[in-house]
């Protein structure tokens, strides 16, 4: 429970003990309004600090890639891809797409998973091979299931499988194709 919740709770006990004096619940009401007043004015101040320091920190982060010439790196970046679209021949709005993604991405800071980076490794180096799952499995992991944890394993590690491939080949298309 929250502990607005805790509060609610140890003041409604303390009103059922104190018994049925009017004066007494009154008091206890005033002190449970107040209680509560302080404690929203806590919470909202926390969170304001949070959103200022998350604020501080972003701006911080947009300086630094002003100044290290990010987005002229971007749109150089843009410009070759754009070209390399009209020379493979795809459609260069979808390419624009990818393109922002991936700039949102780099943005974000968010890195690719270690799932994704494997069967990446796996794409390039033999590409698409008959028993993928079974090379991407955690045999030690594997080996100690049962059989219904087995089927769900190789169900889920199939679906992650089937999403990053689609994913490998949405990147090939506007960065590896033709690069190499």
């Amino acid at each position: 429970p929250s502990q607005e919740g805790v509060l609610r709770k140890a003041f409604r006990k303390k009103e059922k003990e104190s018994g049925s004096g009017e004066k007494e619940k009154q008091k206890l009401k005033k002190i449970r309004n107040e209680s509560y007043g302080f404690f929203v004015q806590i919470l909202s101040k926390k969170v304001e600090a949070t959103m200022e320091r998350t604020l501080k920190m972003l701006a911080k982060e947009a300086k630094m890639r002003m100044k290290k010439g990010f987005w002229e790196q971007c749109e150089e970046e843009l410009s070759s891809s754009r070209s390399h679209a009209k020379e493979q021949g795809i459609n260069e709005s979808k390419m624009e797409r990818y393109f922002q993604e991936k700039v949102t991405t780099q943005i974000k800071g968010e890195t690719p998973d270690e799932f994704y980076l494997k069967v990446r490794d796996l794409l390039l180096s033999e590409g698409e091979v008959s028993n993928a799952i079974g090379r991407l499995t955690d045999k030690a992991y594997y080996d100690t299931l049962s059989y219904a944890e087995k089927q769900r394993y190789t169900l889920e590690l199939s679906e992650r499988y089937l999403h990053a491939l689609e994913r490998f080949k949405h990147e090939y298309e506007f960065e590896l194709k033709g690069r190499s």
